[in-house]
């Protein structure tokens, strides 16, 4: 059997840290930074949600959904870009974290797989071309389909991009390549990041500088600031980031 790495504790760092919110545009803010001045990037864009070809999105049926803000789109974004834009967007965005880490360095990027009037919307359009280097499934609790033409989603993807002298910390090798963890339903942002699932990615290498492009609520802050490690992070709604500095000076 193969002994899993113990998760560290909780009671945050010993060490000075520093931790720095951005309140602006992702890749506006990102083409300011210094080349190969991060470590680690882990980051989960909006999805374009609202752009669906069909599911309750837009309408509002039932779920978690139903009273989210994530109907009206995020503060400061409503999610509904042509998809061509969107995928430019985000190669753009993904182009400048790439120059933003160092050579060994990481970027744990979560998008999710989605039907798109009635095929399998992968997100290679996004991601090729970039060094990925593994898939990382993370499994969900629980979801509504509105669809009849296929089986409940109750996974995200997390793209591991890494360049070539990336490694993972020690023992982190022997975690599996399937994560299972619940969404943070008690979060005010409408698609949180749940804390544990930012905490075992970073606790996964040896990132001392961790950084965020889309911050939202700040949930890889909280878990670079619970692991020691310092952090800098953009987030396009001021609304967001003063959700985010409330939950740091919680932790």
């Amino acid at each position: 059997m193969t002994n899993t790495p113990k998760m560290p504790k909780k009671e945050g760092a010993e060490r000075d840290i520093c931790l720095i919110i951005k309140n602006g545009d992702a890749v506006s803010e990102m083409k300011k930074l210094r080349e190969a001045s991060v470590d680690l990037i882990v980051t989960s864009p909006p999805y374009n949600l609202k752009n669906s070809s069909g599911n309750g999105m837009k309408d509002g049926r039932g779920g978690k959904w139903s009273t989210a803000a994530l109907l009206k789109g995020y503060s400061h974004y409503d999610d509904n870009m042509p998809h061509e834009l969107y995928v430019e967007w985000q190669r753009e965005c993904l182009t400048e974290m790439l120059r933003l880490i160092k050579n060994d360095g990481a970027i744990f990027y979560n998008h999710k797989w989605r039907v798109q009037n009635g095929l399998l919307q992968d997100r290679q359009d996004i991601v090729k071309d970039f060094p990925v280097r593994q898939i990382i499934i993370w499994r969900r609790k629980g979801g509504i389909n509105f669809n009849k033409g296929y089986f409940l989603p109750t996974y995200e993807v997390i793209y591991l991009i890494a360049k070539k002298k990336f490694v993972l910390a020690k023992g982190a090798n022997s975690f599996g390549d399937v994560w299972e963890f619940r969404q943070d339903m008690k979060n005010e942002h409408p698609a949180p990041f749940p804390v544990a699932l930012i905490e075992r990615i970073i606790f996964s290498t040896n990132a001392k500088t961790v950084m965020d492009p889309f911050m939202g609520s700040g949930t890889t802050a909280v878990a670079a600031k619970k692991l020691g490690r310092h952090f800098f992070g953009i987030e396009l709604s001021d609304e967001y980031c003063q959700l985010a500095r409330k939950r740091l000076s919680a932790v």
